[in-house]
């Protein structure tokens, strides 16, 4: 995470900041579950993306991947640190009942994707609550066709490392 000029209460801070998200955090989440996309095809999904970040004042960066959204949050000169969120689904019914259950037949999020979506939007809400205080930046790259299509591959070649420069990254499947 970017480090921050010296406030001892930031994680208390942090924490209250995550409680307000929550609710809308879990919200999405629900949405995107009941609403998954396969690989290269999340269009609803990079639109719901791309407004959660406008909500929260961040302008956002498409065109990586097809479907893939990357925003920067601060503006500080110190180290850029990335985290990347999956956002597509995998070929599978699904058989749940909850009340948000795939709306989508032949398609679920059976694999998480719909959390690590919305983990990135709270660790972007976050970051742009806190970006005056950034010494770095924060990239947050949300990422189609995770599930063996390549949608990494696509998007760094689409020019995203070289657009965004982080000097790491970790991936919400792996906090």
């Amino acid at each position: 995470m970017p480090t921050t000029k010296g406030d001892v209460t930031l994680h208390g801070e942090i924490k209250a900041i995550t409680a307000e998200i929550a609710p809308k955090l879990i919200e999405i989440r629900r949405t995107l579950h009941a609403n998954p996309e396969l690989g290269f095809e999340e269009h609803e999904t990079s639109a719901l993306v791309q407004k959660t970040l406008a909500s929260f004042g961040l302008d956002c960066k498409t065109g990586f991947g097809k479907t893939g959204v990357v925003a920067m949050i601060g503006s500080g000169s110190a180290k850029t640190v990335a985290l990347r969120g999956d956002m597509d689904a995998l070929p599978i019914a699904e058989t749940g009942t909850s009340d948000y259950v795939s709306r989508n037949p032949g398609k679920m999020h059976a694999c998480g994707h719909d959390a690590h979506t919305a983990i990135a939007l709270g660790f972007a809400y976050v970051m742009a609550s806190l970006q005056d205080r950034l010494s770095g930046r924060a990239m947050v790259i949300f990422q189609p066709a995770e599930e063996g299509l390549g949608g990494a591959r696509a998007m760094i070649e689409d020019g995203v490392l070289e657009w965004g420069k982080p000097d790491v990254a970790t991936t919400t499947g792996r906090l």
